[in-house]
């Protein structure tokens, strides 16, 4: 199987990780909640929307070290390659920053992908050549279609819902907080799953 993969908040996990740089720049109390949502609304509540918005570029762009991959996700990328599967990362985000420096948002993620020992050479990792960040949500879906993709797992419903995929590519929600008990709108096909465990369940185990 061809299976493709999102980063941000699929692979990449963000628990903590913006009330902690939030700290290390003095933006908010140190008993806050540690949530992401909770750092933007005590931003933007205090009138600092754009701290926030620079915030974000500075942790996706500056303090990818503060980031892990969710638990499990490295046991399914050796998995899925062990079983002879191709693993693809497909997903988007803007080169720079609309606020503060410019940092290259794709070499970021590109970077921790590699250092995670997620991507690169060798046995178990995916390969670069498989690695792709688009610019807009339309363009990666069309990345998925033009890989001619089996499986494609996101943790938004919203790219799930987009015209594009083809008709063959299964669809997996990735919902570790369980924001979607229901699943996704009124497409029963649209598999559910919590956590990598579930998503190998779903998707590598099923064709075992």
């Amino acid at each position: 199987m061809r299976i493709g993969i999102d980063f941000d908040n699929t692979i990449a996990c963000y628990e903590g990780v913006f009330h902690a740089a939030a700290l290390e720049r003095g933006l908010i109390p140190a008993d806050l909640a540690a949530d992401k949502n909770a750092v933007r609304d005590y931003l933007n509540g205090s009138g600092r929307k754009d701290a926030f918005t620079e915030l974000q570029g500075y942790v996706y762009g500056a303090r990818m070290d503060l980031v892990a991959p969710y638990a499990g996700f490295a046991e399914f990328v050796t998995g899925g390659l062990a079983m002879g599967h191709e693993l693809f990362v497909v997903s988007h985000k803007t080169r720079h920053p609309i606020l503060g420096p410019r940092y290259d948002l794709h070499a970021a993620a590109r970077g921790f992908l590699t250092a995670r020992g997620i991507s690169g050479e060798g046995d178990g990792r995916i390969a670069e050549a498989n690695i792709y960040f688009e610019l807009t949500k339309e363009a990666k879906v069309a990345r998925v279609g033009a890989l001619g993709l089996d499986v494609f797992i996101d943790d938004l419903p919203e790219i799930l819902l987009m015209p594009g995929f083809g008709e063959a590519t299964r669809l997996v929600l990735f919902d570790p907080h369980g924001s979607f008990p229901a699943g996704v709108a009124d497409r029963p096909d649209i598999a559910v799953a919590r956590d990598w465990s579930e998503v190998a369940a779903k998707v590598l185990e099923a064709v075992s």
